[in-house]
């Protein structure tokens, strides 16, 4: 099984994502989406929110076949499956059959975004708060999503307690921040 990118309508992602789980069986089919935590300053306070990593994209682990992507057709605010825009996904159903698995129509996520997307997420779907030192402009990451992970750090906000980091989607390099917890002396 392979992950596959659904691209949607902004803001309609959860919508989407129960519509799947809904009318297509949960055994072929798996929806996620990304979510992180950070903290936000509302009128003097922090409060804890979960914002989507990819606004516009849910995440489809799935066995693509034409049957499957008729069906997704048909859920409302859905615009596309992605691919790497080598081949039109708008083929007659005796194209797609006769394509051979190389030059598929539906284009997975290549397995080292994914995985390195995964392993941010784990099981839950969110990014959670890491665990990070720094000293002499050297960042250590003491525990969280983000341990082991030091490379794709870019940037570190202390005031907003956010760490920006990079990720590689669909061949592009987005950023996007995650929220930290700022330590003073390593644990």
């Amino acid at each position: 099984m392979d992950w596959y990118a659904l691209f949607v309508q902004t803001g309609q992602e959860e919508l989407v994502k129960a519509l799947i789980t809904k009318y297509i069986d949960e055994s072929t089919i798996k929806v996620m989406v990304p979510k992180r935590k950070i903290k936000e300053r509302r009128q003097g306070r922090l409060y804890e929110t979960s914002k989507i990593i990819f606004p516009g994209y849910v995440f489809l682990n799935t066995c693509m076949n034409i049957d499957l992507y008729y069906k997704l057709k048909q859920i409302p605010k859905y615009l596309h499956l992605l691919n790497n825009y080598q081949y039109n996904i708008d083929y007659k159903y005796d194209d797609i059959k006769t394509q051979d698995s190389q030059n598929s129509a539906f284009c997975p996520i290549k397995k080292d975004e994914i995985d390195l997307i995964l392993r941010l997420v784990q099981s839950k779907e969110e990014i959670g708060f890491s665990k990070v030192y720094t000293e002499n402009s050297k960042i250590m990451v003491c525990s969280g999503p983000l341990k082991g992970l030091e490379g794709i750090i870019k940037k570190i906000d202390k005031r907003k307690n956010r760490a920006k980091i990079a990720l590689n989607f669909m061949g592009m390099i987005q950023t996007v921040d995650v929220g930290i917890e700022i330590l003073t002396t390593p644990v």
